[in-house]
């Protein structure tokens, strides 16, 4: 019971920034349900966008060489790389954010 108590406690007392902690979490859940949505979104439009690739390609609209690509991925990969680590740093790892991430996913 004593660990039940020192959660409450934290719950309801102190501040994080001038806010109580139960908010913060509510906030971090709130994001987390937001980024599962955007997610989840952005996932749709990057396979119709690489079914639209792959029939102009096939249709000789345009080709697909892996000279082009392996330059592309040497110009811009340490890049990519490096924003992916920043965003991954600065996201809240919280239960509250991973199950808000969850919850926005398959809701969406």
């Amino acid at each position: 019971m004593s660990e039940l108590s020192d959660l409450t406690h934290f719950l309801t007392s102190g501040s994080i920034a001038g806010l109580p902690p139960i908010v913060i979490m509510i906030i971090i859940f709130i994001i987390g349900i937001i980024v599962g949505y955007l997610i989840h979104l952005f996932l749709k439009i990057a396979i119709i966008a690489a079914i639209l690739l792959f029939v102009a390609a096939y249709l000789g609209l345009f080709g697909l060489s892996l000279g082009a690509l392996k330059n592309l991925g040497a110009k811009y990969g340490p890049l990519v790389y490096q924003y992916g680590a920043l965003i991954i740093g600065i996201l809240p790892l919280s239960i509250g954010f991973i199950i808000g991430v969850i919850i926005g996913f398959v809701l969406s």
